[in-house]
């Protein structure tokens, strides 16, 4: 067992840490789950600039992922979706309506140029691993110039952790980066492809949560048409939550019917004497008209999962940005130097016929070492030592070009070479207005619908929905069965109740307890009181307990109001092991103890007022009524009515 145990907890560790940073958790370099990044390689590798079959391009992808066809198709569909990477031509979907995408057989994609912009592909700069199967390589996260994690927004759930970062406006982001490397204030808000309107004041950078509506036109006061949709939902979506509204009586309409196509046409007609002013809260209270969205930036950073806000991920990639750019030029500098180095060895050689020194040798060293003695008088003129590789290209040259060489073409080429290497020199010791330039630049290529914010930011109260929703369905009580509840068939009605209240009631036995509106609940035979359990109407009402001690046969009063309660739980009025007698809610009733017949005893019986005694608290003890024995116990007014029983508050 205990080798079981081992190997058990070692493999689900092992399970564990991938699904988080193989799978699930998006790395924060690029934002990119691992297949995501693997159909970007994938698509990168193979364009040619022409649309190409989702089918071939999963199949491709299948080289890199080993997870099957499916979930690579779903992906890329999503990918596609997001309008930044992938350029589509077919039916992949409606992002309103919820309709999926056509098989993969059908539809096509390709690379959009600005994805080689955002995304270093440079082997010297981006990291690659072999593939699964050891066939191919694969980069382990791309260089990202821009934070694609705030921009495209991902979910996702691993083990015991999961991550919802939503997607914010690419403009927006992009100036929050250029602030800050101008070391600025910057605050981000999310921005949604489907509009609405949001409240962002509990975003708390991107670890809080939204209020996220629905945007209406209302200018007709008997139609509502809902014309951009709330973040998570959709028009089917949306329609199935306002139809299952109206069938339970919370929103009163005649008809729903859905006219979306490229843009979100949702129209509620109203029944007769019903206006808009009288549903619009209605609709954000008991439909999908009004969310609340909780968010959790969980990202992969240095291999380790790790929560950050949308401020510190701005500042990573800042600092990345910065750095990538400098790798980048570094690297164009060392190949130019490369070049410019070639560039001086060809003209002297060319220009000092050095290559006219070889005729005469016999072997391959003789022939290196002719090269080289030629070059030692213009050592100082070269950028580093010459080597045999340098050799090897000089003998590579072509008779005819050597012939045909053009010293002012040479000169002009040198030239162009120095005044880049400049340029970079330059740039690298502005790197902070270089990366701003850069971010200024990259904005410029991208469509200006992208740009854009969709969702309108507001402040919204939030919708009670108990303050909404009408007490408008019966509460009964069926002393017969001992059953309590809305769905009870037969007794009577004791209140007019919505499912969001809290009932207190009372049994004979003197327990009382508090739930929610229940649908069918036994309480027993002789309920004694029911009413809501709000603190308004328990302030309202004082109860009165007469109970005996079975020890004594005293008789107890105690008068008192439930002040908090524990919902769901049962308490009993009395100290443990006396009998109720008696449970009022009247402010004043008269009483009367019979007492235990003795010898030489002429009282027998006594009356008492039951508003002489002081209200104490829930907890105190009772008061003696009198030091004689109680035989029984008899209330002299009138009997309590149904409805005086159930629900005094008012009085």
């Amino acid at each position: 067992m205990a080798y079981v145990k081992n190997l058990f907890d070692q493999n689900f560790i092992q399970y564990a840490s991938y699904v988080i940073r193989d799978r699930a958790i998006p790395e924060i370099t690029d934002g990119l789950k691992p297949v995501q990044r693997r159909i970007i390689h994938t698509l990168i590798k193979t364009d040619d600039g022409r649309f190409t079959k989702v089918a071939n391009v999963v199949g491709k992808v299948m080289a890199y992922h080993p997870h099957g066809d499916a979930s690579i198709y779903t992906a890329l569909v999503n990918l596609a979706n997001k309008e930044l990477f992938i350029d589509k031509q077919g039916n992949f979907g409606n992002m309103f309506t919820g309709d999926t995408a056509a098989a993969p057989r059908y539809i096509e994609c390709r690379l959009r140029s600005i994805t080689k912009d955002i995304l270093n592909t440079n082997p010297r700069i981006t990291e690659y691993v072999d593939t699964y199967d050891g066939r191919d390589v694969e980069p382990v996260s791309f260089q990202a110039k821009l934070p694609l994690i705030l921009i495209m927004g991902a979910e996702g759930i691993a083990v015991g952790m999961s991550t919802y970062i939503l997607s914010h406006n690419i403009h927006e982001v992009i100036e929050a980066e250029k602030k800050c490397l101008r070391g600025e204030k910057f605050q981000l808000y999310p921005d949604f492809p489907t509009g609405g309107l949001i409240d962002v004041s509990d975003y708390a950078d991107g670890l809080g949560k939204i209020i996220t509506r629905a945007k209406m036109d209302t200018s007709d006061e008997k139609k509502i048409i809902i014309t951009e949709l709330p973040y998570g939902s959709t028009t089917t979506s949306l329609c199935d939550s306002i139809e299952k509204a109206v069938k339970n009586g919370k929103i009163k309409a005649t008809s729903i019917q859905d006219y979306t196509s490229d843009k979100v046409n949702i129209e509620i007609k109203l029944q007769r004497g019903v206006y808009t002013k009288d549903v619009v809260d209605s609709l954000y209270a008991f439909t999908d008209c009004e969310q609340t969205i909780y968010c959790n930036l969980l990202v992969i950073k240095d291999n380790m999962p790790v929560q950050m806000t949308c401020t510190q991920v701005i500042e990573y990639h800042s600092k990345q940005l910065v750095g990538i750019l400098k790798k980048e030029l570094e690297l164009e500098k060392a190949d130019l130097m490369e070049k410019l180095h070639l560039r001086t060895l060809e003209r002297i050689f060319v220009e000092e016929r050095i290559y006219k020194k070889i005729e005469t040798q016999k072997t391959e060293e003789g022939v290196y070492k002719a090269v080289k003695d030629g070059f030692k008088p213009f050592e100082a003129e070269l950028i580093r030592p010459i080597t045999d590789e340098d050799i090897d290209h000089l003998l590579r040259i072509p008779i005819r070009r050597i012939s045909l060489y053009d010293m002012n073409k040479n000169k002009q080429e040198v030239k162009a070479i120095n005044d880049r290497i400049k340029e970079i020199n330059k740039l690298l010791k502005h790197l902070v207005d270089y990366a701003i330039s850069w971010l200024e630049g990259i904005e410029k290529k991208l469509d200006s619908a992208t740009l854009k914010r969709k969702t309108k930011i507001t402040n919204i109260n939030a919708v009670d929905v108990k303050s909404v929703v009408k007490r408008d369905t019966p509460l009964k009580y069926d002393e017969k069965t001992g059953y309590l509840g809305t769905a009870v068939s037969g007794g009577n009605e004791v209140l007019k109740v919505t499912p969001y209240d809290k009932i207190l009631y009372v049994r004979k036995s003197g327990i009382y307890s508090v739930s929610q509106t229940p649908d069918k609940l036994f309480v027993g035979p002789q309920l004694r009181y029911c009413g809501f359990a709000d603190k308004e109407s328990l302030s309202k009402v004082l109860f009165t307990i007469l109970y005996r001690d079975p020890a004594t046969q005293y008789v107890y009063i105690k008068r008192c109001k439930i002040e908090a309660y524990i919902m769901n739980r049962d308490y009993f009025f009395a100290p443990d092991g006396m009998e109720i007698l008696h449970i009022d809610t009247r402010k004043n009733f008269s009483f009367q103890l019979n007492y235990v017949k003795k010898p030489k005893v002429k009282t027998t019986k006594e009356s008492f007022q039951a508003s002489k005694y002081e209200e104490k608290s829930l907890k105190a003890k009772g008061v003696r009524v009198a030091a004689k024995e109680v035989q029984t116990i008899t209330i002299q007014e009138e009997k309590q009515k149904i409805g005086e029983l159930f629900d005094n508050v008012e009085e």
